[in-house]
């Protein structure tokens, strides 16, 4: 193993929350049909904004080109874990190439967030919180493989086990 547990921990959580909220909405909604708990009926969050699950996963724009956006929120999720592990857990040449595909995969995650964001804010004025905890989890994911990438001089070391963030790598 070359990635220290704790520290690919904080890599797979976000994707782990993310998979999770999706696959919830995937699994009891579509698959199911049943309501969403916490989410089933309309309510005011922090007396802000509406809450009903079901006006935004049946919008017209739940869908892009005919794909349903929650079984692409899953993929994007598991493929986001498969990156994580071939980091972590890569040869060198496998882990120079996993890591630049995790940034732009990443960052075809946050394309999208702002879009869906306006839809559910904008548009439809109601969110569903679990496709909410999924917008949470692909901007906090993007945030930390960003600063790995422009505030860490060695990814490597930041993986390395044994190391503590920003530790200099161990010798060779």
């Amino acid at each position: 193993m070359k990635a220290n547990p704790l520290k690919l921990l904080i890599l797979v959580v976000m994707s782990v929350v993310g998979l999770t909220s999706s696959s919830i909405v995937l699994y009891l909604f579509y698959y199911l049909h049943h309501a969403l708990p916490a989410c089933s009926s309309g309510y005011k969050l922090f007396g802000i904004i509406e809450v009903n699950c079901n006006e935004v996963l049946t919008s017209p724009y739940n869908n892009i080109g005919g794909l349903n956006l929650d079984v692409l929120a899953v993929s994007y999720f598991i493929v986001n874990l498969a990156l994580i592990f071939m980091v972590a857990f890569g040869s060198e040449a496998l882990y120079n190439k996993a890591f630049k595909v995790l940034f732009g995969w990443r960052f075809v995650g946050l394309a999208i967030v702002p879009y869906l964001m306006t839809v559910e804010f904008v548009i439809l004025k109601t969110i569903c919180l679990y496709c909410t905890i999924m917008h949470f989890s692909i901007l906090i994911d993007f945030g930390i493989i960003t600063y790995f990438v422009f505030y860490k001089k060695n990814v490597r070391t930041f993986l390395a086990p044994g190391n503590s963030i920003g530790a200099a790598p161990a010798p060779p």
